[in-house]
C-alpha cells in the first residue's frame, strides 16, 4: 500500500492512497464468501452459490463491503505511521471503481488540530468599566420581589386601565362567521401585556363591568392558523370583573418570606447580590476585551469539527438552563439550525480563544498543581454546598478530571495575561461609545 500526505491546510491534510491489486481482489473473495452464506437465488443451494453467480445478483453488496474494509484497514494504518492527530471523521473527496485485478486507490481529507504559535501576547492595554454603585438598581430588585409575591384583588374602580388584570367573554367572527377557538367564557387577560392579538387589548382600555364592546382586529400575517393569517375579525367581548395587582408591604415580615429577619437584612442581601453580579459581568466582559486582542494579534484558522462541538456545547447549556426554568428553544423562536447559525461566529472565537490559551500555557510552561486542584474541588463543594467527598468522587474520573484541569489552567493562564497587561478603569458611557464606533467602522 502506497500512502502520500500533503498539507490542504494548518488544520487539514490530504491522504492518497493505493491499495494493491492482490489485496483488492483478496478482499473481493472473502466479502462473496460472507454473502455466500446467508445469499438466496432460486435454483441453488444456500452456501453453495458461485462466486460468478454471486457476482450478478450481490455486486453492490460486495462493493459496499470491500470499499468500507479497504478504507479502515489503510486509512487507520497510515494515521498511525504518519503520525497524523486527526480530530474529525475522513472525508472521501475521489476514489476508483473496485475491480478485480486492478489496485483501489482513493483520496481522503481529514481536519487536524492546528499547531499554534502565540505572538504579542504580553503588553496589552484593556480598559474595564468602573463599577458604580447605583441604589435605584436595589429598589427595582426590591419592587419585582413584592410584583413575585402579589395577590389578585378585585378593584373597586369602574373602568379597565393598562396594567388591570380584566376578566372577559368573547366571541371572535371573520366575515360575520365564527371561527373555531375564538370563543371563551372566562378568560383573564393582563391589559398592555401583549399577549393577545396587537390591537386587541388597547380597544379594552376603558371599558366598564358588564360592558359589551366590539373589537376590530387584524390577524398577523404571521399568525399560527393559516385560515386566520392576515384577515380581519371582530370581537364581541363583556367585560365581568376587574382585578389588579395588590402589592405586599416592604417591611420585616415581608423580609421573613426570602429567609432574612429584617427588611434591612434583606436589601443588604440584594445589595450583595447585585455586587456580585456586576463584578462578574464587568469581569467578564474584561475577560472578553482580552480574548478579543489576543485573536486580532493571533488570527487562527480552527477546525470545523471544533467549532461544530463547541456549538453542541453551547447548545445544551442553553436547554439545560431553559429546562430549569420550564422554557424551550421553541419559545424563543428558534430551533438547533438557527441557533447554531447565530452563534457561529461567537463559537469560532471561543475555539480561537482557548487554543490560544493552551499555546500561551505551553510556551510560559504554566502548570497546574495538585494543591490547586484540591482548592477547586473545594470551591465546588461550597458554591453548589455539596458534601465534599462526593464532588472528589466526581472528579475522579479521567475526563472529568482532565476538564478540570484545563479549567484550572486556562483561568492560570488568563490571571498570567491580566498581570502583563494594562488595565484601566472607564467609565460605562465610555466603552458603550468605543462600541458604536466599532459598529460604525464595521458598516
Amino acid at each position: 500500500m502506497n500512502v502520500k500526505v500533503e498539507d490542504v491546510s494548518t488544520i487539514k491534510k490530504k491522504l492518497s492512497f493505493e491499495v494493491g491489486a492482490d489485496l483488492v481482489d483478496a478482499e473481493i473473495s472473502k466479502a462473496y464468501k460472507k454473502i455466500a452464506k446467508t445469499a438466496k437465488i432460486k435454483g441453488f443451494r444456500q452456501g453453495k452459490i458461485p462466486q460468478k453467480v454471486l457476482e450478478q445478483y450481490y455486486a453492490p453488496q460486495m462493493e459496499q463491503q470491500v470499499f468500507s474494509q479497504l478504507i479502515n484497514e489503510s486509512y487507520f494504518k497510515a494515521l498511525v505511521d504518519n503520525k497524523i492527530a486527526a480530530i474529525s471523521d475522513p472525508e472521501i473527496v475521489e476514489n476508483s471503481p473496485l475491480e478485480k485485478g486492478k489496485p483501489f486507490t482513493y483520496e481522503a481529507e481529514v481536519e487536524i488540530r492546528p499547531e499554534v504559535e502565540a505572538k504579542d501576547y504580553t503588553g496589552l492595554t484593556l480598559q474595564k468599566e468602573k463599577f458604580e454603585a447605583d441604589a435605584k438598581v436595589v429598589d427595582d430588585r426590591l419592587e419585582e420581589m413584592r410584583a413575585s409575591r402579589s395577590e389578585m384583588e378585585v378593584t373597586t374602580r369602574k373602568k379597565a386601565r393598562s396594567g388591570d388584570f380584566v376578566q372577559i367573554a368573547f366571541e371572535g367572527f371573520v366575515d360575520g362567521v365564527p371561527f373555531e377557538g375564538g370563543k371563551s367564557e372566562d378568560h383573564l387577560l393582563e391589559l398592555g401585556s401583549g399577549t393577545f392579538i396587537p390591537g386587541f387589548e388597547e380597544q379594552l382600555e376603558g371599558i366598564k363591568r358588564e360592558e359589551e364592546r366590539e373589537v376590530e382586529v387584524t390577524f398577523p400575517e404571521e399568525y399560527g392558523n393559516k385560515d386566520l393569517a392576515g384577515k380581519p375579525a371582530v370581537f364581541k367581548v363583556q367585560l365581568k370583573e376587574i382585578k389588579e395587582k395588590a402589592l405586599p408591604k416592604l417591611d420585616d415580615e415581608f423580609a421573613k418570606g426570602f429567609g432574612m429577619d429584617t427588611l434591612p437584612e434583606l436589601k443588604e442581601q440584594v445589595e450583595a447580590s447585585h455586587l456580585t453580579q456586576e463584578k462578574n459581568r464587568i469581569d467578564g466582559d474584561l475577560r472578553e476585551r482580552l480574548m478579543t486582542a489576543l485573536i486580532e494579534r493571533n488570527p487562527i484558522e480552527v477546525p470545523e469539527s471544533m467549532v461544530g462541538s463547541q456549538l453542541e456545547y453551547m447548545l445544551g447549556n442553553l436547554r439545560n438552563r431553559m429546562q430549569s426554568q420550564g422554557m424551550s428553544l421553541e419559545m424563543l423562536g428558534m430551533n438547533e439550525d438557527s441557533f447554531k447559525q447565530m452563534y457561529r461566529e461567537t463559537a469560532v472565537k471561543q475555539v480561537q480563544g482557548s487554543l490560544l490559551l493552551e499555546a500561551i500555557a505551553r510556551q510560559e510552561e504554566i502548570r497546574v498543581e495538585g494543591s490547586e486542584i484540591d482548592g477547586k474541588l473545594q470551591q465546588i463543594a461550597e458554591m453548589s454546598n455539596a458534601p465534599i467527598d462526593e464532588v472528589k468522587k466526581y472528579y475522579a474520573g479521567a475526563d472529568a478530571r482532565k476538564g478540570l484541569t484545563a479549567q484550572i489552567l486556562e483561568e492560570k493562564t488568563i490571571e498570567f495575561l491580566f498581570g502583563k497587561s494594562t488595565v484601566e478603569e472607564v467609565e460605562k458611557e465610555q466603552l458603550e461609545g468605543q462600541g458604536q464606533d466599532e459598529d460604525q467602522d464595521k458598516e
